[in-house]
């Protein structure tokens, strides 16, 4: 931020408010660094996971076979959905399938949903609050940190790893990795097995890095069109201040789009990664 009391730059600004509260005390300087916690996303990211637990738990405990009220409603709908695409998607048992592209739904709904706060209010909450001397950075989207998203992200190859060795066990999931995609016979299979082995390696990367870099990019994105609406405002012109409201109010309705689309998007892979670990190559 600008030395005493002098206003910051637009960079500055922006730069600030992509500030993590983290165990270094410093805003990250590398685009991995895995010394540091990032304590706002751990935050805010098992916060609404929870929330999203207790939401679809309340649902659950409070349905009636009569008709069903508006957030019963919803929930069936969503439940229907997520049904509909893990049937016609995975082949085989999907009783821990559906339930966690569901929650993932939800979860990633909820998270995305923090850009839609006004990028000041978390500070001038903490201020309010009393802790502004405390806590210089806080940024309150999780789905904008890398960490996070690459976080999901290795959690669902972690689950392709387990249903590709349960459903094919272990001696059939490691044989797929040398014989697949390029099967050969005799001779040739000794030759493209290091081959075919290079290549899953790097399809299986490949899936993990761009799921979290998907969801990443486009949260990332939304965030810092955000901060850059919120410099008209900053800038005191009258017509700048009504631009600032205007643009603002129209992103925030577009982005109501994105927040859900991101969402819809990522349970959807998460089903189609699971769904080709069951089947194989």
């Amino acid at each position: 931020m600008a030395a005493g009391n002098a206003a910051p730059t637009p960079s500055e600004y922006i730069v600030h408010h992509l500030g993590h509260l983290n165990s270094s005390g410093q805003p990250q300087k590398v685009i991995v660094d895995f010394s540091i916690i990032n304590y706002d996303t751990l935050f805010w990211s098992i916060l609404m996971g929870l929330i999203a637990c207790f939401l679809m738990w309340s649902v659950a405990r409070k349905a009636t076979s009569g008709p069903p009220g508006r957030m019963q409603a919803l929930v069936e709908m969503l439940v229907d959905m997520v049904e509909d695409q893990s049937k016609s998607i995975v082949n085989g048992d999907r009783r821990f399938v559906a339930p966690l592209a569901l929650l993932l739904f939800v979860w990633i709904v909820l998270m995305n949903s923090l850009d839609l706060i006004p990028v000041d209010l978390a500070k001038a909450v903490i201020k309010f609050v009393g802790l502004g001397d405390v806590i210089h950075y806080h940024r309150i989207l999780p789905t904008a940190d890398l960490n996070a998203t690459l976080g999901m992200s290795l959690g669902v190859l972690l689950l392709m790893f387990y249903y590709g060795i349960k459903i094919h066990k272990p001696g059939g999931f490691i044989a797929q990795l040398f014989t697949a995609p390029f099967h050969a016979h005799g001779f040739m299979a000794i030759v493209m097995a290091p081959v075919n082995l290079l290549l899953n390696v790097i399809e299986y990367l490949a899936k993990a890095v761009s799921l979290g870099m998907r969801l990443f990019g486009n949260m990332f994105a939304g965030e810092l069109l955000f901060m850059l609406i919120a410099l008209l405002g900053a800038s005191g012109v009258w017509w700048a201040m009504g631009l600032h409201l205007m643009a603002g109010a129209m992103w925030a309705i577009f982005h109501i789009l994105i927040v859900v689309l991101q969402a819809f998007i990522f349970m959807m892979l998460t089903l189609v990664y699971i769904g080709q670990a069951h089947d194989g190559h």
